[in-house]
Order: C-alpha cells, then structure tokens, then sequence
C-alpha cells in the first residue's frame, strides 16, 4: 500500500503526455476515426478516457485530417501541430510518429500512446498501467489480454502435411483451463519513459512490463463488423455499412 502511495505521488510530479494518433487514410474502414457511435465521434471515446486519467497532464492528437483535427479539439483534444505526410501513409511507423509528436512538444516524462481503435480502455485502466510502471520501476508497460486461441493447440504442417505442434505443452493438457495462460497485445495502451523510448524506439524493449485488461475491454475496431460490435455495446451508431 505504501509503495502504491509513493508512486501515486511521484507520478503527480512528472509530466506525462497521453498521444492520441489518429491518420486520416484508414482503408479497412475509411474514416473510423471519427465515426459515430454511443453519441460522439470514435476518437471522443479516447480522448475522454485519456482526459479522465488522473495522472495525465496533456492530451494531445497527431493527425493528418482536417475533420480528424475538428473532431479531436471539440472534444478536448490539443492539435498543436499537422502530422506531415511523410508519417501518414501505410509504410509509417508508430514510433517515428510518437517521436515526431515529442520533437513538437515540451518536454515530458511519460508518454502513454492511445489508439482511437481501442474505445472501451478506461481512464482508471490508463492511471493503473502508468501506476504500474512507475511502482515497479519500468522504462514501459503495455496492455494485453488473454489469447482466446492457446499456441498450445495450434500446429503446424511438415513437408509431407502431417501436424506438428507449434509449442510442446508444458503439460499433458486435455482442457483449456489446464493450460498455463499466455497473452496478447491488445493495442489499448502503451506506456513507456521518453528517455528509455528514444534510446529503444520501441515500447516493448527490455524491462517492459504488462498491464493485463479483461477481453470485454480489449476491442480493436479495424473493420466495419468490429465497429458494427462496438454499437452493440454503446448504441446510437447512424453509420450504415
């Protein structure tokens, strides 16, 4: 408990940057950023939980779009810079927008990378990832989720077609629940230290830890029938696939 408080109160302390990014030209779903669901646009989900974490000191949208950018600061999102070209097509990387995004702000500590396609993360599940980092001393936490598919049954075909395990079972397992769990990224959040990031360009280098969230949460809204699955849950979607 008293490390929690401790923790608690260094994080206070730091700056710590929550980067929404959010390009314009998505092709499994054009325009998911700003489609409307449960009332308000895709990215308004995001920003909302980002804006609600306690300890968040900044929320700030890298995007490309002009309807992105209306979108983002009418529900409280900065734009304070236009992501150039260069880093919104398919070829960019997420890394070299988030470092872009640092090369444009004031210097932080933390910076917590939010992907509008992961609407249900919480502000509490962005507060307890950073909480979790900062209490063990990580240079980064990510979020995952339990695999709904075990490697531990899956296989693979040899040369003349006859399975092969992909793992070898650390146990003789005939259930699901016999099987050690193993986990997925679930791409809600990705926490890391500005100085470990620049030094790494990753958020899943060494020391990382992991920020377990329930399935129910872990939603990533890539296609129409994922986001068809999200306003089931919200309601009030107009789009029509």
């Amino acid at each position: 408990m008293q490390n929690e408080i401790d923790s608690a109160a260094r994080l206070r302390g730091k700056k710590v940057l929550a980067l929404i990014t959010a390009r314009g030209g998505s092709k499994g779903l054009p325009r998911k950023n700003v489609l409307p669901a449960g009332g308000r646009p895709l990215i308004a989900w995001t920003i909302g939980a980002a804006a609600g974490a306690e300890f968040v000191s900044r929320v700030v949208v890298s995007t490309d779009d002009d309807e992105i950018m209306a979108a983002a600061r009418a529900w409280g999102g900065e734009v304070p810079f236009r992501r150039p070209p260069a880093l919104a097509g398919d070829t960019a990387t997420s890394i070299d927008v988030v470092l872009h995004a640092l090369d444009q702000l004031d210097d932080c500590d933390y910076v917590v990378l939010l992907q509008p396609t992961s609407p249900l993360r919480t502000a509490a599940d962005i507060d307890a990832a950073l909480m979790l980092a900062e209490s063990s001393d990580a240079p980064g936490c990510v979020s995952v989720c339990e695999a709904e598919q075990s490697p531990y049954w899956m296989y693979r075909l040899d040369s003349e077609g006859r399975l092969a395990p992909l793992l070898d079972a650390p146990v003789a397992a005939t259930r699901r629940q016999d099987l050690p769990p193993v986990y997925v990224l679930n791409g809600a959040i990705y926490v890391a230290r500005v100085d470990w990031l620049r030094e790494t360009r990753s958020f899943l280098g060494a020391g990382c830890i992991a920020y377990p969230m329930p399935s129910a949460r872990s939603l990533d809204i890539d296609t129409p029938e994922d986001f068809e699955q999200f306003c089931r849950i919200v309601g009030n979607c107009k789009q029509e696939f």
